[in-house]
């Protein structure tokens, strides 16, 4: 399976508007971990998962493999940027207490990456994969959310997003299963901080090919009426889910 990417186009927006994940998903991982001297953020992005890593990793290895996205990826120190396909990273065997993946694990060839995570992990090493579908802000603004992403986009969708829909329940790991912990993402955004974010979304860029408009821009007038005033921040929420693991010892 090739590398598909679905995002390169957009790299500085997506590092703009993506929303950043709680602490408290960082210090469950941390709580299971045997030790927190290497971890890997696969399918990094905008680096913002390995930046938090850095408070607790002496060291923080983060790939991906769009050479875009990493060159959008602000320089943090401990953090060291590579760009590599999550199949083949690049990592020594046995080398890592932390993998992590962040919204991104569903584009994996999954059977051969869990394979990998399973060499490079060391003894007491913890796998972390997560994701979320559709944000929460209001009834009324979620409808609008609701019709840009069915009924606008939904065949615009890669066969993949099935795996998010399903908050990742089917995918199978070669770790013992921890519980996944009560988190939820949280952003306090103005209506184009908001707009911004769904214009990140890969679907909508596909529609704009096939149809010469902006889908988000189409709707902008139906999202400021069930907003409010523009610059009125409202709080925006996701909630996680996903795949926790370890490596037995």
């Amino acid at each position: 399976m090739g590398f598909k990417d679905h995002f390169s186009g957009h790299a500085d927006d997506y590092s703009r508007y993506r929303p950043g994940y709680p602490a408290a998903l960082y210090e469950y991982l941390i709580e299971h971990c045997a030790a927190t001297d290497v971890a890997w953020d696969c399918a990094t992005g905008n680096g913002q998962v390995a930046r938090d890593l850095t408070h607790w990793f002496k060291q923080v290895i983060a790939t991906d493999a769009s050479a875009q996205q990493i060159s959008n990826a602000p320089a943090q120190d401990g953090v060291e940027f590579r760009v590599a396909t999550a199949e083949e990273p690049g990592i020594a065997e046995n080398s890592l207490d932390l993998v992590t993946v962040g919204q991104a694990l569903h584009w994996f060839d999954i059977p051969r990456f869990m394979r990998v995570a399973e060499q490079l992990l060391k003894s007491g090493g913890v796998f972390a994969a997560w994701t979320y579908h559709l944000n929460r802000i209001t009834p009324e603004i979620d409808a609008v959310t609701f019709y840009l992403y069915e009924d606008m986009l939904g065949p615009y969708w890669p066969p993949e997003r099935v795996f998010v829909e399903s908050a990742y329940a089917d995918i199978e790991m070669p770790f013992t299963k921890l519980p996944f912990p009560a988190a939820i993402m949280q952003e306090e955004w103005t209506l184009a901080e908001f707009l911004g974010y769904l214009n990140t979304w890969s679907a909508g860029k596909r529609f704009a090919t096939d149809h010469g408009f902006n889908p988000v821009a189409e709707l902008e007038l139906r999202f400021e009426q069930a907003w409010g005033k523009a610059e009125r921040k409202r709080n925006v929420y996701w909630p996680l889910h996903g795949r926790i693991g370890l490596k037995s010892k």
